[in-house]
């Protein structure tokens, strides 16, 4: 499987972004996702993870209430909604597919994910 995301762009606190991730193959519905960000001079940190039906979600303390992952297996896409944005949420944006179809004990590393895309720049200031 090969991995695309979109959606990334520049906003002002408060506002709103969809980031979406497209999949090649016919494999798509038969893994695990997550949503992982990176800012200059950070390590990779995990955002969001969904098993493969979409029923299963996992985030990150900070994003929690905030961020809603979603996939449609049927458009081998997975989506990331992000409201109420801040500037700390300013990163490179990644979608990463899991060598399984179900959520593991350690779905927050990044090091369960076996194929990523290539990130797309979220940037919230004034």
């Amino acid at each position: 499987v090969q991995l695309v995301e979109s959606g990334g762009g520049l906003v002002q606190p408060g506002e709103s972004l969809r980031l979406s991730c497209v999949a090649s193959g016919r494999t798509f519905r038969s893994y695990a996702m997550g949503w992982f960000r990176q800012a200059p001079g950070k390590e990779r940190e995990f955002v969001a993870a969904i098993d493969w039906s979409g029923a299963s979600t996992r985030y990150a303390d900070s994003v929690k209430g905030r961020f809603t992952i979603s996939r449609e297996n049927n458009k081998n896409t997975l989506y990331l909604e992000m409201n109420s944005l801040e500037p700390e949420d300013t990163a490179v944006y990644y979608c990463a597919a899991a060598g399984r179809a179900f959520l593991s004990g350690r779905y927050y590393s990044p090091g369960e994910y076996t194929v990523w895309g290539q990130g797309t720049q979220v940037t919230v200031s004034s």
